[in-house]
């Protein structure tokens, strides 16, 4: 029994002047990735999780897919990425070719010297293959946060002046510059920034950066955060037009039926997110009734909005509407499976459906 309720706001094919609809992106032009949040199992432990995140980084890098981050998360039982850097630093060495990255650091559990050495210390050991997406929320709850931080004072309304010296650290080294990142300066690490709402849409215009949208769990702000992006956008030396990614929840199967049962692992841990109560996944069930109660099943279904859940036919179908819609030029995807396999089979699906 599926909760995702497919796409209602309009087509923005009719809103475009003619002369722009030749200019449209199809789905045959995105590039897809993987946002790997290292689920943990009830009966297995964090180092399974972690093997299997590089066995899947492995996979989806022979499949296709363009970058394979993961994101900072604490005090959370079912999430492994906690020590995000080190987890990448074993992800590219374990691969060959694909991107790998954070989506994101949350910033504001750091000092922005810190990351820049993490992560120059990443671009040096495999250059080219780096990416530091940025957040600006903790990634935790408000008690997590104070332990992270001890005495740092860092909070959200710092995030634009740590990206700023964050970006300095990673950049070419000046005459006078008193404190450097080693590894780190001249490295130039590709910096994102990562949102759930307007502010870093708004910032990452305004700075000229990458902009990647946490639609995978906040959809509802989806689109007037690209319209904020693309609106306050500044070329810079970075780009020279705007570059949106869009966070996907995906379940992909040979049948909708199976996709449909499989999707129950997944609803089930949004259901405990919101209960407070631990995240560790759980096996899927024939049926949520019972499970639920239909205010949570409304909740679960408003978070996982941009879901696409079924066979190849039915997200294809999907995710052509998603990137008419958006104009997306990159469409990143979760999938938190209780089987490993079933995971890796859902990817493969997606780039045989996308990429062909």
């Amino acid at each position: 029994m599926g909760v995702t309720r497919g796409f209602h706001t309009p087509s923005l094919r009719n809103r475009l002047p003619r002369r722009c609809k030749r200019l449209m992106k199809r789905l045959a032009d995105i590039k897809i990735s993987t946002l790997d949040l290292v689920p943990v199992r009830q009966d297995r432990g964090p180092a399974e999780s972690l093997r299997n995140s590089l066995d899947l980084a492995r996979n989806v890098e022979k499949f296709g897919y363009n970058r394979f981050w993961v994101a900072e998360h604490h005090n959370m039982d079912g999430i492994a990425s906690s020590a995000t850097a080190v987890l990448l630093s074993y992800l590219a060495g374990g691969t060959s070719t694909i991107r790998v990255g954070s989506g994101g650091v949350m910033l504001p559990n750091h000092a922005p010297l810190v990351i820049a050495e993490q992560f120059g210390t990443l671009a040096s050991l495999y250059p080219g293959r780096i990416d530091l997406g940025l957040g600006r929320a903790p990634g935790s709850d408000q008690m997590t946060a104070r332990a992270l931080r001890r005495e740092r004072s860092g909070s959200a309304d710092d995030f634009p002046e740590d990206v700023a010296e964050l970006m300095r650290y990673l950049g070419p080294r000046t005459p006078d510059q008193k404190v450097i990142a080693v590894p780190g300066f001249g490295t130039e690490v590709p910096v994102w920034l990562l949102g759930s709402s307007l502010f870093s849409a708004q910032l990452a215009g305004q700075r000229g950066l990458p902009y990647a949208f946490a639609s995978h769990f906040a959809p509802r702000y989806m689109h007037e955060a690209i319209r904020v992006y693309r609106n306050h956008f500044q070329p810079s030396a970075v780009l020279e037009k705007p570059y949106v990614m869009l966070g996907v929840p995906l379940v992909a199967a040979d049948t909708d039926e199976q996709a449909n049962y499989l999707a129950t692992s997944v609803y089930q841990r949004i259901l405990a997110l919101m209960r407070g109560q631990s995240l560790m996944q759980r096996p899927p069930v024939q049926t949520m009734d019972g499970l639920w109660l239909p205010h949570e099943k409304e909740a679960v279904a408003d978070f996982l909005g941009l879901a696409v859940v079924g066979s190849p036919e039915k997200i294809r179908a999907k995710l052509e509407v998603l990137i008419e819609q958006t104009q997306a030029d990159e469409l990143i995807f979760t999938c938190d499976l209780y089987e490993h396999a079933d995971r890796v089979r859902s990817y493969e699906l997606l780039a045989q459906t996308v990429l062909g």
